[in-house]
This record gives C-alpha cells, structure tokens and sequence, in this order.
C-alpha cells in the first residue's frame, strides 16, 4: 500500500505514541538512536593546519553509518521510496537535530528528490504533533554543528589524551573533558575530608515552664552579652551547675509572619537531584525512567534546563487546583519561573505532566489513572513530577513565626537562652507535600528549613519560668559531606560544567573507568562517590600536566563557546582550532617530560598465599577489584575480591555475595554458585556489607 508521508523518529515507544495521535496516510519508524557517528577504534577527525596561518587548524570529520543501524536504514530507505516528503521528528534538541541531519544524508536518493523537513515537539499529544505538523522547518545546522563541535572536541580529549595515560599511568585508560573534572571534584572532596580536624563543642539546653502550664526548651547562645562557644566538658559542666540555680525570666518576644513560595517545576538537574533524595536513585536510572514517560506521551521532553511552563499548562493546573483544593490555593496571578541558566536551548518548557488530570496512584480509583498501565518505576516518578508541577502554581504557605529569648541570671554571670518556632496558619502548596519526605523538600528548595515546627506558649516580656532541667551534649565539627548523585550534579551545574543531556552519562562514565566508586553510608539511599586509588593517581596527573583540562572555569567558558555556535554567534571550527593548538603543544611537551606514575595498591594485610613472599593487594582491573600478589608478574597469583552481604542464602545456607553481570551491573547471589543458583537484584534487608576473599569463580 502506498503511503504519502513518512516519519522518521529515534525510539519505537515513541514511534507507537506517536501514530496513535496522526491520522490520514503516515508511516513512523524508528531509527533505534544514532546511525552515524566517528569511527570507534580511530580518531575519525582529520586535522589540517591553515596554510599560512600558525596555529590555526581545520577539521575534516570521517563519519560512518553505524553498521548495527545498516538493516534498519535499509528498511525505511525502502519505505522512503514510497513517498515524496520525509518529516524527521527526533527530539528536540542537539542530539535529535543531529540524529535528523544524518538520517537526511542517508536518505538522499540522487533518482528521486525526496522533500525533508523537520517537525519539532516538546510532548508527544495530538495537538503538539498537529502542531509541529502545521510548522514544519528545516534542519537547524546551529544545532548540529554544536553537537559537531561537542563530538570532536570529546574525541580529540579522548584520543589524544587516552595513550599517554597508557604509557605515564597504567595501560587501558581513557581521558574526558567533562568526566575528569567530575573526578576533580570528587577527589578533593575526598582529600578535604581526610584532612579535616574534629573540633569539639557543647550545646547547653534549658527545659523550662510558663507557670506549670507548657514546658519548652531553650538553647544557650549568650553570656555577657557575648556569643558563646563551649569547647570542653568541664566547661559544659562548670556553666550547667549555674544554670541549675539561675533565675529565668522571659526577656523578649518577636513575632513576624512569614511566606514561603513553592520551588519551580522541575528541569533535568533538580528532577535528577529528586531522583536521588527521595527515591535513592542513580542519574542513570533517573532519565531511563524519563525517558520511558515521554516517549509514552506522559511528560514533557525531559532533557531541558528551562523553568518555563506552556500558557495552556498553567491555566489546567489552576483550575485543577481549585476544583481539589479549593479557590483560595491558588495564586491571583499565575507564578513565572526565570530560567537562570544563560542559553536554555535545549528545550522551551520544564518537565511536567503533559495531562494534569493523570494521577499516579498504587490503587487506582477510577477516572483517567486507572486507564495508564505504570511501572512502578514510571508511576513514581511520574508522582514527583505531577506535584511538583501543581505545587509550583499553587498559593504560598504562610504562618507566624516566633522568636523567644530568656534571660537566666546565675552566680558567674547573665546567660541568654533562645528558641525559635513557627506555625502554620494555611498550608497552601504544602499541603500537596504532605506525604513527601523532608529529604526530598529540601532538595526541592535548595536550602534547610532553619526554623522548627513548634507551638510555643503565649508569653511576655519579664514573665518568671520555672527551670524544669539543664541538659548538656556533646558535638563535633563535622568533614563535608562526600557527593551523592544529587550533589555532584549540583555542583557541576552551579560550576556551569555539562548540559542536561551530559550529567547521567558523566556520573556513569566515571564510575565505569573505576575512578569514582559508591560507598553504601546507612540505606542505600545514602550511596556517596569516593574516588579510587587510580581516579587519584589520574586527577593528580591531569592537574599537573594539563590544568586546563580539569580546570573549572575553562571547562565552563568551552561550554558556553558550545552555546554560542548554538546560538548562531560562533562559528564551530574557529573554536576547536582556538582549543586544539595549545593542547596540542601541551600533549608534546607532557609525552616527553613527564615521569611514570606509580599508583599505590591498598593492601589487605595478607602475605600472598602463593609465594609467601609478597603482599596480598587490592587491584583494579577491567571487570572491577581483585586480590593480586605485590611481586607480580614474578608471582601470578589472583584471586576475586567480593562483597560479603552478612545474610545467609535461602537456598543452601552459604554466604549471600554482591556480584556483577557481563554488563557490569550488581546483584546478590550465593558463593557455592554455581552448585546454588540463588539470585536476587534486590539487597537483603539484613545486609551489614563486609570485605571477604574467596576462590575466583566463573562471572555470570
């Protein structure tokens, strides 16, 4: 049957989606992702200097149809032949406009001139494809020559880069530009905290009553009229004992009322840091979960660093509001969002759900959630989403906070005590976040609620209180904190370093290369990066020899050199010529100059069980750690280095181990495998990791 129009997209799911919404004769297929790229096992760019013009390159890039696409874009050139005008509906962004570019040039047939153009979408629903349908475009070539510019200046990183390492460092490693500076980070956090020094101090607490009607408790924070720091336990004790026979008065009371607005919808940076605080996960899995909801048609496109939200979407989600909530939730006028990134091109709406009136819920009542068939995954997510979205244009929550400050007068002097409380007088988006964890509103919000959700009494100024007890704790200062998902994300995003499409894909990749690793701290939740012994050796290598590689601010001005072609404002090959020549330069003179790197194995306290005379160390390998011999290659032996889960094997009773599949990817399993066959993707609840040695044995 001959059709009239084909639309060409990167996904199958999407692919589905999208023929439910078009009607007439259109064909959509997918390209599975990319189908050309730069050679793998080459650098795929040539680089010639301008005849005349010293240090000032041009660039030739060698892409390749992608040999695993070859029977897929046989396919559809075959459909191709059936129809005059190709529509290319990727997504809407560098990687979608490049992905569009190259489907064109394969496309291309010389005996029949085929019309392309490209349709643009940030939500796969009817009316967004009608739409792009009545709008369609060209190709924007702004677009693909930054994504160019990105591809080669990351490959002219990798693989020039990657061979010294192999020669200075160790064998098989590999270079980035935005992934070593992710690794930069990572390792000073870690030498900050191995340098950090506890500082010990004491907090003093009053438990006192109005009149034998309501108790509270105050803090200590004066003396003479003096801030004061308790540093030691025989000062705690000396200040206790005159606290215990002080007299307490109330010395003032402050009140204000106050507002607290919601945070703004989601971009891929916050939904990312969401991801990892309320729901424990990678970036990773983040955006597959995303990924998966926009290509279904239930939230918009998922990479974007913009705040602003669709007129229509604004106007569903109030009358939404007013209808569940009531009328006085929501605003007098709709909330607008400023996008704080400088260029937010990568998509012209936050992430919201495309249909306010679709709820997740695990026990679907009816109406138009039980309808959607969720992963539990997807439906999770999808729930952050969703109030995030209504929260943002709901009304502000408001209340009255309360400062109290009481004077206790003692023998050695004037103390001055304080507690601060507030209530909330109406809730406003609150209320949506009732069932959200304080973990989660945090990292909404980006900074801590200072203030305790406290009733105090009504109490005036000069009122006697009864002391009921003096308490003293002791504290310590304590190190920074190592980066979890969220962290790291926000810091390379506040540090102007990657795009929203870069972030997932950077915290992957460093964690592959073995530079980076996660430590479990408490629930799994709490998984924080610390780097290994080789992420060190390698930052410390780059920081010396190539500082602007790892060097915060140059990488952020090259990403912002990325949006300015994106922009129309620079010209991509100007760019990398103004990049490659000092590089260039440089990576001479560091292949000449500088010294082998050794990298200092941990060592288990062992002898080696072989030769008795080396050292049982820990190595990293292309599959993970392992137990080798120090003498090595003069003493050969190895043996697995695994995880012990502290929980026994439900099977057989053996020791249930962390393992790893042939993709990498960890799951628990019995150490007789593979006499037991025991398997499980989920940690045990009881699990107390522990460090152990054992046989190797064959890797599933």
């Amino acid at each position: 049957m001959r059709f009239m129009n084909l639309i060409v997209v990167e996904s199958p799911t999407k692919a589905r989606t999208l023929s439910r919404f078009l009607e007439g004769d259109f064909a959509v297929e997918a390209t599975y992702g990319h189908v050309q790229d730069l050679p793998q096992k080459k650098l795929g760019v040539i680089i010639e200097q301008e005849s005349g013009r010293a240090g000032e390159y041009r660039f030739e890039l060698q892409y390749e149809q992608l040999e695993k696409q070859q029977k897929r874009m046989d396919e559809i050139k075959k459909l191709a032949g059936k129809t005059d005008k190709i529509y290319l509906a990727t997504d809407p962004d560098r990687e979608g406009e490049a992905i569009a570019y190259h489907v064109s040039q394969i496309l291309k047939n010389g005996k029949k001139q085929h019309e392309f153009v490209r349709i643009v979408f940030h939500e796969i629903t009817k009316k967004a494809i009608q739409e792009a349908l009545e709008h369609p475009q060209k190709v924007d070539r702004q677009l693909v020559e930054a994504q160019q510019a990105r591809r080669v200046l990351d490959r002219l990183v990798g693989y020039k880069l990657s061979p010294l390492l192999w020669r200075k460092v160790r064998k098989g490693l590999s270079a980035g530009r935005v992934q070593s500076v992710a690794v930069r980070l990572v390792v000073e956090r870690e030498r900050e905290i191995l340098a950090f020094k506890p500082e010990e101090y004491w907090q003093i607490f009053a438990e006192v009553e109005k009149m034998n009607i309501q108790k509270f408790q105050v803090q200590l924070t004066e003396r003479e009229g003096e801030k004061i720091k308790v540093g030691n336990g025989v000062e705690a004790e000396k200040i206790k004992l005159d606290l215990e026979k002080a007299a307490y008065c109330v010395a003032g009371v402050s009140k204000r009322e106050f507002k607290k607005s919601p945070p703004a919808p989601f971009t891929t940076s916050t939904l990312q840091q969401a991801g990892a605080n309320k729901l424990g996960w990678s970036a990773k899995r983040t955006m597959q979960v995303a990924q998966s909801l926009y290509e279904e048609g239930h939230i918009t496109y998922h990479r974007t660093d913009s705040t602003n939200l669709a007129v229509e979407a604004v106007a569903q989600a109030r009358d939404f509001i007013a209808a569940k909530y009531g009328k006085e939730f929501v605003p007098a006028t709709p909330r607008i969002y400023q996008t704080k990134s400088k260029v937010a091109q990568e998509a012209h709406e936050a992430i919201r759900p495309t249909e306010v009136n679709v709820q997740y819920s695990t026990q679907p009542t009816g109406g138009q959630a039980s309808n959607v068939q969720w992963g539990k995954d997807e439906g999770r997510l999808y729930e952050l989403i969703w109030k995030r979205f209504l929260a943002c244009q709901m009304a502000d929550t408001a209340g009255e906070e309360t400062k109290v400050t009481v004077r206790a007068t003692g023998r050695d002097g004037e103390y001055q005590l304080e507690v601060k409380g507030q209530v909330v007088k109406f809730e406003g988006w609150k209320r949506l976040y009732e069932s959200s964890t304080k973990s989660e509103l945090l990292s909404s919000n980006g900074e801590e609620d200072k203030v305790e959700e406290v009733m105090l009494p009504e109490l005036t100024e000069g009122e006697k209180l009864n002391l009921l007890s003096v308490l003293t704790e002791q504290k310590f200062t304590q190190p920074p904190a190592r980066f979890n998902d969220a962290s790291l994300i926000k810091a390379l995003e506040e540090k102007g370093i990657g795009r929203p499409s870069t972030y997932a894909p950077t915290l992957t990749t460093i964690q592959d290369r073995q530079y980076v690793e996660k430590t479990n701290i408490g629930d799994s939740r709490q998984k924080r990066f610390s780097p290994t012994a080789l992420g060190m050796a390698v930052n410390d290598f780059l920081t010396a020899n190539f500082p602007e590689i790892v060097d915060f601010e140059f990488t952020a001005r090259m990403e912002d050199e990325l949006d300015n072609i994106a922009a129309g404002e620079r010209q991509w090959q100007p760019v990398l010529s103004a990049f490659y020549g000092p590089f260039e330069k440089n990576l001479e003179n560091v292949s000449e100059t500088a010294q082998r790197v050794h990298i200092k194995a941990d060592e288990t306290g062992n002898p080696c069980p072989k030769c008795g005379e080396g050292r049982e160390i820990v190595r990293i390998g292309k599959f993970g750690r392992f137990l080798a011999c120090s003498r090595y290659p003069e003493c050969d032996y190895k043996r697995n280095y695994v995880k012990k889960a502290g929980v026994l094997c439900p099977k057989c009773g053996g020791d249930v181990i962390m393992r790893r599949t042939k993709t990498g990817k960890n799951f628990f399993g019995c150490s007789n495998y593979p006499k037991c066959d025991f398997a499980s993707w989920t940690k045990p609840k009881a699990a107390a990791t522990t460090e152990v040695t054992q046989a190797p044995r064959e890797t599933t």
